[in-house]
């Protein structure tokens, strides 16, 4: 072929190119007038409005315990068809779903490629990846070794905030001893080190403390201003007897909740939804709630609770109003503990009702605060093995059996219907011939989703977790991260000076 040809060709080539971008620049009516269409070419467009400041006054982190994509993405499901008027759910948002700013985030520890929550909050809080179990302490510690760990402990962002004169508060549903509210404050070699009666001799004689004794036994400069959570027997002595009938656990004789009132000025300690509505705001600095001897219930039998329930939203709401006293500004994590939970138990309804739950909490925050001066974030610590499978028709319960497109019951190959939601592993594995679900009310809040693989307690899994967030500082939750770069961004946008950057 001569170069004159190749010149031809060439030019007919880029010719036709011109026609069809020509072409493609009209876009046909039925396409502009799609309500996909326009409700997208909006987002872009107020996208493309968003200016963000680099301060923040005020930090928000919200952490949903296990809360992987799949749960987004089947609690947003489960909200939007709870709602009336919103189709089949899929078009629903969770209120931080629509934040400017978002990335996705590693979540592997040292020794670990799938996590737990230990290691993964001590990232987030301290900067540092460290082992599983190990709670902000780095991890040339030996787990359950108390010797070890001295030396090797790392300043989380409540003492930065604390040494700058900020209010901090942890609000969680799980206890507030459990791993991830325990990494914010507490440093310790071993997670299940809650109380003192969990101390080994190896820890007791080289001096580590128990958790709940150093939420509570600390100097008021470095205090929590609140501190909303369960776990209430982990700071009662043994020998006393709660408002719900429950023996505390303690073996030193320490009754917590009392010296948490005695150790810090303005201090209350409640321990049901009564003493929790009742608390005087002006007139308190340091509010301790430990509101069931262990975890908090969950969202859906919280009104069944014997000494009552806040939500965490009530908890979030009543944290805001104590922290905001504070002209220098506060620092306050969140965390919904039993969205975990509940996958473990292989159950999706009650961990999807969390994390509807924690949307809701969301929303309290954002409502109470101002995007000017304050940087909310919602995380997740960790995945977990809940999928989403089959070809479900538009708007089918998300709780319930698979149905086709055109309304009929999809069967597996054994014969038998399936649900949407399953686990890879857990309680509800099959073995043996698999259970026949046609009359099962698959919706049901005690409903175990089937799995493949038998286990006891259903598995984190290793994938990415999503980071949403707004205000100040937020446009630097972006593209894939690992995940201390959390504490990062939060050490800048609040400039606690943990780093110079």
């Amino acid at each position: 072929m001569n170069v004159m040809n190749i010149k031809r060709i060439a030019a007919a080539i880029s010719c036709s190119l011109m026609t069809v971008v020509a072409h493609a620049a009209v876009l046909p009516a039925t396409q502009t007038d799609s309500q996909w269409f326009k409700d997208s070419a909006a987002n872009v467009a107020a996208k493309a409005q968003v200016e963000t400041k680099k301060t923040a006054k005020n930090v928000i982190l919200f952490v949903g315990d296990g809360m992987s994509i799949s749960t987004l993405t089947a609690a947003r499901i489960l909200q939007g068809q709870q709602q009336t008027g919103n189709q089949g759910g899929e078009e629903n948002f969770l209120s931080f779903e629509q934040f400017p700013h978002t990335a996705l985030v590693k979540t592997y520890n040292t020794n670990q490629q799938t996590p737990d929550s230990a290691g993964t909050m001590t990232a987030m809080a301290t900067g540092v990846k460290t082992k599983a179990g190990i709670i902000s302490i780095s991890d040339t510690s030996l787990r359950g070794n108390c010797l070890s760990s001295k030396g090797n402990e790392l300043v989380s962002l409540v003492d930065l905030a604390n040494a700058k004169g900020l209010s901090t508060g942890i609000v969680t549903t799980a206890r507030l001893t459990h791993a991830t509210p325990a990494a914010a404050y507490a440093k310790s070699p071993e997670r299940d080190w809650e109380g003192d009666f969990n101390l080994p001799a190896e820890a007791v004689a080289n001096g580590c403390t128990d958790i709940a004794s150093q939420l509570v036994m600390r100097d008021e400069a470095n205090s929590l201003s609140v501190a909303l959570g369960g776990g209430r027997s982990y700071f009662l002595p043994k020998e006393v007897t709660d408002g719900e009938n429950k023996a505390g656990k303690r073996k030193d004789g320490k009754d917590l909740t009392k010296a948490w009132v005695e150790n810090f000025s303005k201090a209350a300690y409640v321990w049901d939804k009564k003493g929790f509505d009742a608390i005087d705001v002006a007139n308190t600095d340091h509010l301790l709630g430990l509101f069931n001897p262990s975890h908090m219930e969950y969202e859906a039998d919280r009104a069944d609770d014997v000494g009552g329930e806040p939500s965490l939203s009530e908890m979030t709401a009543k944290s805001l109003e104590i922290l905001k006293k504070n002209d220098k500004g506060f620092l306050l994590i969140v965390e919904s503990g039993r969205i975990d939970h509940g996958h473990h138990a292989g159950n999706a309804s009650r961990a999807l009702t969390d994390a509807v739950e924690l949307s809701n909490a969301v929303k309290a925050a954002v409502d109470a605060t101002s995007s000017d001066d304050t940087l909310i974030m919602v995380t997740a610590d960790h995945s977990h093995v809940f999928t989403i499978a089959g070809y479900p028709k538009r708007g089918n319960p998300i709780l319930g059996l698979v149905h086709d497109v055109d309304g009929s019951l999809a069967l597996a190959n054994d014969g038998k219907p399936y649900t949407t939601l399953a686990y890879t592993n857990g309680p509800g594995a099959v073995v043996g011939v698999r259970d026949d679900l046609t009359s099962v009310d698959t919706q049901d809040k005690d409903f175990m989703q089937q799995a493949l693989i038998p286990m006891e307690s259903e598995t984190h899994a290793g994938e990415d977790i999503s980071l949403h967030a707004m205000g100040p500082g937020s446009n630097l939750v972006q593209g894939v991260i690992e995940q201390n770069v959390i504490f990062h961004i939060i050490n800048q946008a609040q400039q606690l000076g943990g780093t110079k950057y």
